[in-house]
């Protein structure tokens, strides 16, 4: 199995180097694939900053990354939870510390922004301390 950095999985959802993205589909599509949750953190913010890839586009992408056969991760229903609540208006690294939260009772933050975002998505209350 192959583990991926995020530039691999870049080249391969912009397709902005044809020998590149040709080399990251071969590994993508033609190995099982491991794909660390740091690297989607990464990546989502490369799409967004360096390429200005919207909200909507950045959950499709990792849709059709993730739907790979070969492709795992750590936490299929953690990232599943990022992605949705992302796409619902959470920023992604947020979203993904409250998707790896859930089985406690509160996620404590200062960030006023994240409480009010955060009401009604997963189980786990977020508020300040």
């Amino acid at each position: 199995m192959n583990a991926v950095d995020t530039n691999v999985i870049v080249r391969y959802l912009t397709r902005d180097d044809e020998e590149q993205f040709r080399s990251a589909q071969a590994i993508l599509v033609g190995s099982d694939v491991f794909v660390l949750e740091t690297v989607l953190l990464e990546a989502e913010w490369v799409l967004r900053y360096a390429y200005s890839f919207p909200r909507s586009a950045i959950a499709d992408a990792f849709r059709v990354l993730l739907g790979l056969p070969n492709l795992r991760v750590a936490d299929d229903e953690k990232i599943a939870h990022t992605i949705e609540w992302h796409e619902k208006g959470l920023d992604f690294a947020d979203a993904l510390h409250l998707a790896g939260c859930q089985e406690m009772d509160r996620f404590v933050t200062f960030d006023q922004r994240l409480v009010k975002r955060s009401v009604g998505i997963g189980r786990c209350e977020v508020a300040e301390p």
